[in-house]
C-alpha cells in the first residue's frame, strides 16, 4: 500500500524525522490560510499523486507551457495562483502513463535553502535477507539512471537485524554521502530514526529523494515516499487508515476485498491463474506470441469458488479484455473448484469474450468434465503453449 508524501513525512515527523512545517488542502480556498501557517518567504506547492516524477510532469489541460506538479513560489498569492491552476487537473509524468492522474490534494510547504540534494532510501535486500540504506550523492534524480551511468555511485548498506544500526553502520553512510560536521552528526541521529520507522511501521519502501543538506548544514527530508506490506496490514490501523483509494484502480480495490492478488496493466488478454510464478510465465508467453496481458491476476492456492467467481467479474469488468486465458495448476487449488467458480461466474456475467481454459493437477478430470458438461464456448487448451496460442488465435 502506497501513502502520499504529506503522510509519509507526517509519520516520519512523529519518529523525529527533520521535515520541513507543511499543511495539505483539497481546495482552492484553503490555500492562503494554509500558507499563512508557514514561515515563509519560500513556499513549495506539490502535487499530492500516488507516482513519481512530478516536478517534470506535465498538467494535460494547460498546454505545453505549462510548470510540472511542483512549484516554487516567492507570495502568497503566487501560492494561490497554482493551486488555482494544479487543483483538480491530471497531472502526467513518467510513472502514471499517458492517462495522468487527477491532482485531488496538494502539500503546500516552507521552502529551503539547499546547498547539496542527496539520495537515501531503505528496502529489504532479499540477496543478504537484510533492510537495506541504498545511498547516493547523486540525490534529486532518477535513480535507475544513476545506476546505469554510475553504478559506483551507490553504496548499499545492510543492518544487521539483532544490531540494529551501528556507529559503524552510520560512519559508513556518512561517508557514501559525504557527511561532515553538523550534517554528520544529524545523520547520526537520523539514520536510526528511518530504520526503526521501516521496521516497525512494516514497510517494503522508504525512499528520500532528495535527503539535502541546507546551506546551514542541517539535514532535511525534502521528499518521501513510503510504500507498506500489505500482508502486514492487520498490525496497523493507523496506517490502514491512510489508503486513499482514489488513487487505485477499481478493480484493484475490488479484488483485495477477496484477498486477491490483482494488478491491472494495459493488455488485452485477462488472465486469470494460481500461483505467482505461473502468472508471470502466462504473462510472459501471451507476450511470446505477440499480445499483451490485461492484468496479473493470482487466486491464490487456497481459492474457493467465491473467490474464483470474483476473479472472473474483475476482469470481465475490464473494457479492454477482448479474451481471456485460465491457467490453473492445481496442488491445493482444486481444478474442479477452479471449473464450477468459473461456470457460475459465466452464467452470471455472460461471455462475450473468447475464453481459453487449461488446467492441470488435483481433480483435473472432475473439472473438466465440468467444463465440457457445462454447455458454454469454452476452448480446452492441452497445456500452456497450446493455451496461449489458442487464446492469441480467438483475439486476432
Amino acid at each position: 500500500m502506497n501513502i502520499h508524501e504529506y503522510q509519509a513525512k507526517e509519520l516520519l515527523k512523529g519518529f523525529g524525522a527533520p521535515v520541513a512545517e507543511g499543511v495539505a488542502i483539497t481546495e482552492v480556498s484553503q490555500a492562503e490560510a494554509a500558507a499563512r501557517q508557514l514561515p515563509g518567504p519560500l513556499y513549495v506547492v506539490k502535487s499530492q499523486i500516488h507516482a513519481g516524477g512530478r516536478g517534470k510532469g506535465k498538467f494535460t489541460e494547460l498546454g505545453p507551457d505549462a510548470k510540472g506538479g511542483v512549484r516554487l513560489a516567492k507570495t502568497i498569492d503566487e501560492v494561490v495562483a497554482n493551486v488555482r491552476d494544479m487543483l483538480g487537473n491530471t497531472l502526467v509524468t513518467k510513472q502514471t502513463g499517458d492517462a495522468g492522474k487527477q491532482v485531488n490534494r496538494l502539500y503546500i510547504e516552507d521552502g529551503a535553502d539547499i546547498d547539496r540534494e542527496l539520495y537515501l532510501s531503505l528496502l529489504v535486500d532479499r540477496a543478504v535477507g537484510r533492510v537495506a540504506f541504498v545511498v547516493s550523492t547523486e540525490g534529486g534524480m532518477d535513480i535507475e539512471a544513476v545506476a546505469e551511468a554510475t553504478p559506483e555511485k551507490i553504496i548499499n548498506v545492510a543492518i544487521d537485524p539483532e544490531a540494529g544500526v551501528t556507529s559503524a553502520d552510520v560512519a559508513k553512510l556518512n561517508e557514501a554521502l559525504q557527511l561532515t560536521g553538523q550534517a554528520a552528526s544529524d545523520g547520526e541521529t537520523l539514520f536510526p530514526i528511518l530504520y526503526k520507522a521501516f521496521t516497525e511501521k512494516d514497510m517494503s519502501l522508504l525512499e528520500i529523494n532528495p535527503l539535502i543538506v541546507m546551506t546551514d548544514g542541517r539535514l532535511r527530508v525534502l521528499d518521501a515516499k513510503v510504500s507498506f506490506d500489505g500482508n502486514a496490514l492487520f498490525r496497523h490501523d493507523d496506517v490502514k487508515a491512510l489508503r486513499d483509494e482514489s488513487e487505485e484502480d477499481a478493480k484493484e480495490i475490488e479484488a483485495s476485498k477477496y484477498d486477491l492478488a490483482y494488478v491491472a496493466l494495459d493488455g488485452d488478454i485477462g488472465c486469470m491463474v494460481n500461483g505467482a510464478g505461473l502468472a508471470m510465465a502466462t504473462m510472459d508467453i501471451i507476450k511470446l506470441y505477440g499480445k499483451e496481458p490485461a492484468n496479473f491476476l493470482d487466486v491464490g492456492g487456497g481459492a474457493n469458488k467465491e473467490k474464483v467467481t470474483a476473479a472472473f467479474k474483475i476482469i470481465t469488468a475490464d473494457p479492454a479484455v477482448k479474451g481471456i486465458l485460465v491457467n490453473i495448476f492445481g496442488g491445493i487449488m482444486k481444478c474442479d473448484i477452479i471449473a464450477e467458480g468459473v461456470v457460475a461466474a459465466v452464467k452470471e456475467v455472460g461471455l462475450k469474450v473468447p475464453l481459453v481454459v487449461r488446467l492441470e493437477g488435483t481433480n483435473v478430470e472432475k473439472g473438466k468434465a465440468i467444463l465440457n458438461e457445462s454447455g458454454l464456448a469454452i476452448t480446452a487448451a492441452d497445456d500452456l503453449d497450446d493455451a496461449a496460442k489458442k487464446i492469441v488465435a480467438a483475439v486476432g
